[in-house]
C-alpha cells in the first residue's frame, strides 16, 4: 500500500510516518517500479504499536529499542515490563512532588487572600512570598 493509504489506516500523517522512517521506528518499504514507497499490511500494526506506546508515555527511543529487540527475533515483553515499572515510579515521584506543590500554592493563596496590598513594602516585592508573612514558611515553594 501507498503511504496516502496507510496514513489513512494508521490514522497519522504521512509526514509522521516518514519521520518514523528517519527515525528508525519503521524500516524503509520497498519501492515500487514508480519509485513509490509500498507498505506491507504490518507496517500499520507497527504504527499502531508505536502510537500506543507514546501514549503510555514511552519515549521514541525506548520505543526504538523494542522494536530493536523485537525485529531482532527477541521477544521485548520483559523489557517493556521494565519500562513501564520505571515509567511508574517517575509518574509517582512527581505527582508527589505535584502533591507538595499545592499544598505550598494553597498555602499561598490563603496568605494572598489575608494580605492587603496597602501593607505591601515596596522593599520586599511581595508579602506573600515574605518571610515575614503570617505562616511562617519563609517564603519558599517546594517543588
Amino acid at each position: 500500500m501507498r503511504i496516502g493509504d496507510l496514513a489513512t489506516v494508521s490514522g497519522l500523517t504521512t509526514k509522521t510516518i516518514r519521520y518514523y522512517e528517519q527515525a528508525g521506528l519503521m524500516p524503509p518499504p520497498p519501492r515500487t517500479a514508480g519509485g513509490y514507497r509500498d507498505y506491507r499490511p504490518a507496517a500499520a500494526t507497527r504504527l499502531a504499536f508505536i502510537r500506543d506506546a507514546q501514549h503510555a508515555g514511552l519515549t521514541l527511543a525506548e520505543i526504538r529499542g523494542i522494536l530493536t529487540l523485537r525485529d531482532s527475533g527477541e521477544a521485548p515483553c520483559g523489557h517493556v515490563a521494565g519500562l513501564i515499572d520505571q515509567h511508574l515510579a517517575e509518574i509517582d515521584r512527581r505527582m508527589a512532588e505535584l502533591r507538595k506543590t499545592r499544598a505550598s500554592l494553597r498555602d499561598l493563596a490563603q496568605r494572598a487572600a489575608e494580605t492587603d496590598p496597602v501593607t505591601c513594602a515596596e522593599a520586599g516585592i511581595c508579602n506573600i512570598f515574605s518571610a515575614s508573612s503570617a505562616n511562617g514558611t519563609g517564603g519558599s515553594v517546594t517543588r
